[in-house]
């Protein structure tokens, strides 16, 4: 028996047609996002704004996560007009931050770490002025595939760390908490410039003691930014919320957050790891949005 949801968790949709603009030119380039791949619930909000999270490599995962409606299966070819495509349809829209994810490529050689290197060069290539914030699967831990994204010069390196560590066998089966917290802090080592993120949901079965604890963890090795939501589930087949979490106790996980010294907490039910993303920018980039123009051609 599913819990019915809470009243905090009720949106308002967006007229239809404010959205149709963004899905035609997605469909025009054969793009994905994750918006619609993983049935984000902020989308109608987002898409309405002129704003998406593109999703590269395709829209099949190699990875079965419990909590994730990215399907899985094998990988599909690799497009080779894809950063292109991204980058222009960036420019498009009109979109100063934005953000690039991908599906997990675990058959691909390098783990599909190329294809963010050259979308973050035609970002930038295209959009000079633009903040380029990826969010990677995590490599299977591998320094020299984070290397290759670093090198491009994302100013935002996010990753996931998703849930506590005692639940991570069940969250995220094919995932390691140490490897993902070794992954953020192998990005400070390669480019200390590089601003870390990372994302935790809640609702999972997780208790406060661990949510803090994975805080702390994230903090250590300099982690400047964490956006904390609800899981809500996509579908009968995912794994079931064990708890709606009060936006009271959302209010004070970001208290607690930015006691912890983080430069930006964003805690929420509707929050999610790339949802408003350039409020990032605006709170601790300001200065850097309008001159980035340095990164080598």
């Amino acid at each position: 028996m599913t819990q019915r949801l809470p009243e905090w968790l009720t949106i308002r949709l967006p007229r239809p047609d404010t959205i149709k603009q963004v899905e035609g030119m997605m469909r025009d380039k054969n793009l994905h996002t994750v918006c619609e791949s993983a049935r984000c619930p902020n989308l109608p909000e987002c898409w309405s704004k002129q704003t998406a999270t593109f999703m590269i490599l395709g829209d099949t995962c190699t990875r079965s996560c419990g909590f994730c409606a990215i399907k899985v299966g094998r990988g599909l070819e690799v497009d080779v007009f894809e950063p292109m495509n991204v980058a222009r349809t960036a420019k498009t829209m009109g979109m100063k931050h934005v953000v690039v994810t991908s599906v997990a490529r675990d058959d691909l050689q390098d783990q599909g770490a190329s294809q963010f290197a050259k979308t973050i060069e035609q970002l930038h290539k295209q959009i000079p002025e633009v903040i380029v914030e990826v969010l990677t699967p995590d490599f299977k831990g591998r320094e020299d595939c984070a290397r290759i994204v670093c090198e491009a010069h994302p100013e935002i390196y996010n990753h996931n760390i998703e849930t506590v560590e005692r639940l991570h066998t069940i969250v995220r089966p094919q995932a390691k908490y140490n490897r993902t917290m070794r992954l953020l802090e192998m990005v400070k080592e390669i480019d200390p410039t590089i601003y870390t993120k990372s994302g935790i949901m809640l609702g999972l079965g997780e208790t406060q003691d661990e949510v803090i604890r994975t805080l702390e963890d994230l903090r250590k090795i300099g982690v400047d930014a964490v956006t904390i939501g609800q899981y809500l589930r996509p579908t009968m087949k995912h794994l079931p919320v064990v708890e709606y979490i009060h936006p009271d106790k959302f209010a004070e996980y970001e208290k607690i957050g930015e006691e912890m010294g983080f430069a930006f907490v964003a805690s929420g039910p509707f929050i999610r790891s790339s949802y408003n993303a350039i409020a990032f920018s605006e709170k601790v980039m300001a200065e850097r949005l309008g001159r980035i123009g340095t990164v080598p051609a």
